[in-house]
Order: C-alpha cells, then sequence, then structure tokens
C-alpha cells in the first residue's frame, strides 16, 4: 500500500529533481497522498499539538514517527517540532521539564509517556560567531559542541540529519510538508545525509552509528554519497564521551537487529571505535561467534517482548577480548584463575576509554566471567553453592550461548539445566552419578619403609 502512495506523490510532483534537499523544494503532500492517520498517533501526542497550535504557534509531528507510520508500522516514540522556544513550551506545560544543555529540548510528560518537543533549529551558517551567548560552538574536528541557534521550519529540516526523518505531520490540514526528497528515499528503501556528508559526519560522529542503525532497522541500503566518507571518518567517534558511546551502544544491539547491525559496523570499520580490544581479538584470529548467538538470542528475545540485560550483552561484546587476554596472561604463566581476573580488569580498563560501562553492569558482567570456571567444576558441594549464587541464571545462559556457538562441547549445558529443575533428593541422584562417572579416586601407594 506504502509503494502505491509514494508512487502518487511522485507523480503529483513530477519533475522535480530528486536529489534536492533545499528548503525552498517544500512539498506539501495532501491527506490522500499519503497514509498517515490521526488514528496511529498517541493522545498525548495530539494534545500536545492542539494545545501548541491553540497558543498561536506551529506544531508538528517530526522524525521517526511520521516515517514509521508511512512504513506501516507503529513507532514507539512520538517527536514534536515547533516554533515555540523551550521556555515557551515549558510555560503552556505544568508537566515538562527544560532538560539538555547541547540541545535545549522540552520533555512533556504523561505517566511513563514521554512527548519530546524541539524548537525549530536555523541555519548554522547564519548564527554568529562572536555572539556573547555562545549558542553554536563547535570543536578543532568540526563536532557540534553546542546548538540552539533557533530558525524557521524549512531551516528546521535541512538541519535535520536523514532525509525520512526530515518528514513532518501537521494535524489541523492532515498534510506531510517534506523539504528534502525524505518520500522519494523511503520509496529507494535507502538511508541519505542531508547536506554533505563529510561536513554533517565531522559536525556529529555518531550519526555514522545512526546510519547504521536506521539501515539495520529499517532494511533500508545507505546511499552512497552518505556511506562513502564512514571508512574514513570511523575514528572520530574516539572524540565522543564515553558515556554517550554506552547510550549509543544499547540503541544499537536492543532494536531487535543486532546479528544485521554487528556485520554493518564491521563493514564500514565502525566496530574499532566502539570495542577496540574486540576487534583487535577478531583481526588477530579469536572468533566472534560468541557475538553473533549471543545477538541472535537477544533479537529473538526482542522479537518476543522479552527484555535485554546490558551487562550480558557486553559480556559477549567483549569476549573475543577477554579470551584473547586470558590466554596471552596464562601463556606468559599465570595460573588459570588469576590470569582470568587480571584479564577481567585490563579489558574493562581498556574498554571504559571507549565506551562507559557504569559499575551496576560491569559487576554483574564480571560475575558472569567468573561463573564459567566454577560451572564445570560440579563435585560435591560446589554445583550447590553455583547454583545460589545470584547470577547463575546469566552465566548458565551464557554457557549455553558458548555451546551454541561451538566454543566448548555440548552437554554441559544440559546437565545444569536438569539439575536446576530437580529437588533436593534428585539433585544428590545426580551429583553421586557424577560421581561415579568420574571412576573411584586412586589410592597413592605407600612407599615400602627404607630397611636401615
Amino acid at each position: 500500500m506504502f509503494n502505491n502512495l509514494i508512487d502518487k506523490v511522485t507523480t503529483y510532483f513530477s519533475g522535480t529533481d530528486e536529489n534536492r534537499s533545499g528548503p525552498e523544494q517544500r512539498q506539501d503532500i495532501p491527506r490522500d497522498q499519503h497514509n498517515v492517520s490521526r488514528s496511529a498517533i498517541s493522545e498525548p501526542a495530539k494534545k500536545v499539538l492542539s494545545r501548541l497550535n491553540n497558543a498561536g504557534y506551529e506544531a508538528y509531528l517530526v522524525g521517526g514517527g511520521v516515517r514509521d507510520i508511512l512504513l506501516g508500522g507503529q513507532p514507539k516514540d512520538f517527536d514534536i517540532a515547533t516554533s515555540a522556544t523551550p521556555e515557551e513550551v515549558h510555560e503552556l506545560f505544568r508537566n515538562s521539564r527544560l532538560i539538555g544543555r547541547r540541545f535545549r529540548i522540552v520533555h512533556v510528560l504523561f505517566g511513563r509517556e514521554v512527548i519530546e518537543v524541539t524548537t525549530f533549529r536555523g541555519n548554522a551558517a547564519d548564527a554568529d560567531e562572536e555572539d556573547d551567548d555562545d549558542d553554536r560552538r563547535t570543536s578543532e574536528h568540526g563536532q557540534l559542541l553546542r546548538d540552539n541557534v533557533y530558525g524557521s521550519m524549512q531551516e528546521d529540516a535541512v538541519r535535520r540529519d536523514f532525509t525520512v526523518n526530515a518528514l513532518y505531520y501537521c494535524i489541523r490540514d492532515f498534510t506531510v510538508v517534506d523539504f528534502t526528497n525524505g518520500m522519494s528515499d523511503l520509496k529507494k528503501r535507502q538511508v541519505r545525509l542531508i547536506g554533505d556528508p563529510e561536513t554533517r559526519y565531522r559536525e556529529d560522529p555518531v550519526r555514522m552509528l545512526r546510519a547504521i542503525r536506521f539501515a539495520a532497522k529499517l532494511g533500508f541500503t545507505i546511499e552512497p554519497e552518505t556511506e562513502a566518507p564512514i571508512h574514513k571518518l570511523a575514528p572520530l567517534l574516539t572524540h565522543i564521551p564515553p558515556a554517550r558511546l554506552f547510550e549509543e551502544v544499547l540503541k544499537l544491539f536492543s532494536a531487535g537487529y543486532g546479528e544485521v547491525t554487528y556485520d554493518l559496523l564491521s563493514d564500514y570499520n565502525l566496530l574499532a571505535p566502539l570495542f577496540p580490544e574486540t576487534a583487535a581479538a577478531i583481526a588477530n584470529g579469536e572468533s566472534d561467534q560468541l557475538i553473533r548467538q549471543a545477538l541472535r538470542n537477544t533479537d529473538k528475545r526482542i522479537a518476543q517482548g522479552k527484555s535485554v540485560t546490558p551487562y550480558f550483552l557486553f559480556a559477549a561484546l567483549l569476549w573475543p577480548a577477554l579470551q584473547a587476554e586470558w590466554r596471552r596472561r596464562q601463556d606468559n604463566g599465570d595460573p588459570v584463575q588469576p590470569a582470568l581476573h587480571s584479564a577481567i580488569g585490563w579489558v574493562i580498563g581498556q574498554q571504559v576509554q571507549a565506551t562507559s560501562i557504569p559499575r551496576r553492569f560491569s559487576g554483574p558482567m564480571k560475575e558472569i566471567w567468573e561463573l564459567q570456571i566454577r560451572l564445570p567444576r560440579r563435585q560435591g558441594k560446589r554445583s550447590l553453592v553455583t547454583l545460589s549464587h545470584p547470577r547463575f541464571r546469566a552465566a548458565y545462559d551464557f554457557l549455553l550461548v558458548r555451546e551454541d556457538a561451538g566454543e566448548i562441547e555440548p552437554g554441559l549445558g544440559q546437565w545444569w539445566t536438569e539439575f536446576q529443575e530437580l529437588d533436593e533428593k534428585g539433585q544428590e541422584r545426580m551429583l553421586s552419578e557424577l560421581g561415579s562417572a568420574t571412576g573411584p579416586k586412586k589410592r597413592k601407594r605407600k612407599k615400602p619403609a627404607k630397611k636401615d
């Protein structure tokens, strides 16, 4: 149905240059030429749009909400762009809060639903470099550090990142407004940056990760000019604060398209800035099958509506690096367990320079790794002690991933699957059988006494 609607739009605006992206190319697409309906918009979002319009401001649904409805999906979030300043929006909604410094925005709260409202941003080139308010600042690499230049709707459109995210829906007359030929790119199923790609990536290197995320999520290709600078500019991600990259990693791998995302990151040299030691270990021959298996399992969980724990994701993504470092320390003569503990500390220490890992996640991640040594040791009371560990379930799941990835021989996971489901007598029986299977201990022969 969507392709038919796009065909109508293309016909409606026949004779135009389909690669244009200037603000003078505004297209107002009427209701009968698109499939965006008010019924697909949440009630809180409609309330915000209506109140802003009634107060005399321009206000539009924008970005992923419009894009996802056009593609026949149901948006998770609804963002609004308006001519009102953040302070004016905040004054209109008592249930709102002003947030951000790099970009000042307003969150309007309706229980668990948050409607994000941004003011139309202006043309960055028109900003006064000597403005005492310091509303626009860039780093030596061209990265935007602060950008609070306000402008018109047209200027706001070309300040957005990708054409498919620069579509506006007007709740008053039901039109979709397109300044950047985003509708055509939706039809082509391609992700295309607005403006010069290298300049836009330098402004915010995270846009490279967003291009990957949208390509994976939507099943789109990345338009040739948009993808061309990525390999060269990938190292710019090292200038992004680790805390921000941690959040971006969660977005990348928690959307249900983890394995596809991982492949794209690898293809575009973007894995190394995010996980430098993992990328180095894989380049040196370490297997990434556990990462792939973990991401497949994660994608299935998300498809089933189940939650995903960040520490499990990071435990998998850093496993090749840990394996390589653990082996290196053992080769240098360290005993197995001390080698593991010191390798864990080193790998995490290296990783937090790229992406931060909050302690509430790094602690459980360490425990998952440490339990991989304890899970094979099942004799006596060891199994019961391991079973009672607060991180047993996550470590057990990690063990199953290792088996599925072919890293270790199958069998141990099945034993733990049965053991944890039995009552006390059943567990005693399994432990007894385990002892029998190992065979009786050989007695040490006493050395004959020396004769005088």
